[in-house]
């Protein structure tokens, strides 16, 4: 199989898969026949031969593109040529591109005789197996957002309860202080989170999905905590959920805890190759459904589901926070070992509020581990 990726480092997760490099600039990369080859020039070539010397670099220069700036063409002809000029380097008649490969630079290609298949499967699968470095960078962001989850439970433990409020060192404790303390371990550790991770009450009628949280954070009520920082040396992510509450624990809000537990704790047993990840999710909803919480699999078909276990059991992490494999109604593709995967059940009652935890785990060849499970899965925090 042939395959052809243009993109950059950045934006493209199959690109950084194959050139694990943080590249800004778009280019081309070709595999045929066992040949693994990147169109680059002197501003990328020592770097990419650095941290991929297997690979073949094909320098514009090599390729004539003095000669197509003399013609006067632009940077986009220019580009559009280097790559037709570089799949007759290595003989390229068809290829399979990913989804999102540039019409443009696919039309010119197909002008020139190349046939494209656009199809995601090949290097979605790739992804899934992860590199010893791929691997390393998630276990680095992984622990920069432990430090940061343990550092917010600290806040929130050393808080003083005023009324309905919680204060800390003389200050309101709010959602966007205790993100903005997140976002700062999560730095400090070289793994980034974004400014929308999740630091949300999640009381009565709640506001579910992503909605990152604003405003003071009460007392006596679950606070949602969703980090997924983003190491930068490898662009992997991370992702892990806690919900705490600081005062006092109401016995609706604990059933909810103990039954998000269990629906945790059934389907991370579970975690192994071969077992799609619908029967994963179906193993958390046998849960829930059994003590009467809906469900994405009980609703009706078209409703829009906005309490109970409302949304999919988790996904794939890698070079992108959500990617395969599916652990939803959609999971029909069974896991492998080298995925990691995020699982994260969670249940709303509109009059008591919601509640929902996270672990990532890798799988096995016989079973799956928790690369987040040394965190306390306590409402106290």
């Amino acid at each position: 199989m042939n395959l052809l990726i243009w993109g950059d480092t950045e934006t493209s997760p199959a690109l950084r898969h194959e050139v694990p490099l943080d590249i800004g600039d778009p280019f081309l990369y070709l595999e045929s026949d066992g040949r693994r080859a990147v169109v680059t020039s002197a501003l990328e070539e020592v770097r990419i031969a650095r941290v991929a010397p297997e690979l073949e670099l094909i320098l514009v220069d090599d390729l004539g593109r003095d000669e197509l700036i003399a013609e006067g063409r632009s940077w986009i002809e220019i580009d559009q040529e280097m790559c037709v000029r570089a799949g007759q380097r290595l003989g390229i008649r068809d290829a399979v591109v990913p989804p999102a490969f540039p019409v443009a630079i696919a039309d010119r290609l197909r002008a020139a005789g190349v046939d494209l298949v656009p199809d995601d499967g090949p290097f979605i699968e790739r992804r899934r197996r992860k590199s010893a470095a791929e691997m390393a960078g998630i276990r680095r962001a992984t622990n920069a957002g432990l430090d940061a989850m343990r550092a917010a439970a600290t806040i929130l433990r050393e808080s003083e309860i005023r009324g309905e409020e919680l204060w800390h060192e003389g200050e309101r404790v709010t959602s966007e202080s205790l993100r903005t303390l997140i976002r700062e371990v999560c730095a400090r550790a070289g793994a980034p989170a974004p400014p929308d991770i999740m630091v949300k009450t999640m009381g009565p009628d709640p506001n579910i999905g992503h909605d990152p949280g604003s405003g003071p954070l009460p007392a006596h009520t679950p606070i949602l905590i969703d980090l997924w920082p983003r190491d930068e040396q490898s662009g992997c992510w991370s992702d892990m959920t806690r919900t705490f509450v600081r005062g006092e624990i109401s016995d609706a809000v604990a059933e909810l805890h103990a039954l998000v537990l269990t629906a945790h704790e059934r389907s991370c047993a579970a975690v192994r190759p071969g077992i799609p990840g619908v029967e994963l999710y179906g193993i958390a909803c046998d849960v829930f459904e059994a003590a009467g919480h809906p469900t994405a699999r009980t609703k009706a078909a078209g409703e829009t589901l906005r309490e109970g276990f409302y949304h999919g059991l988790g996904h794939g992490v890698g070079l992108q926070v959500h990617e395969a494999p599916s652990l939803g109604r959609s999971g029909a593709e069974p896991l492998i070992a080298g995925d990691v995967v995020a699982i994260e059940p969670g249940t709303v009652v509109r009059s008591v509020g919601g509640v929902r935890v996270e672990d990532l785990l890798v799988v096995t060849d016989d079973g799956a581990a928790s690369l987040t499970g040394e965190l306390a899965y306590d409402l106290t925090p």
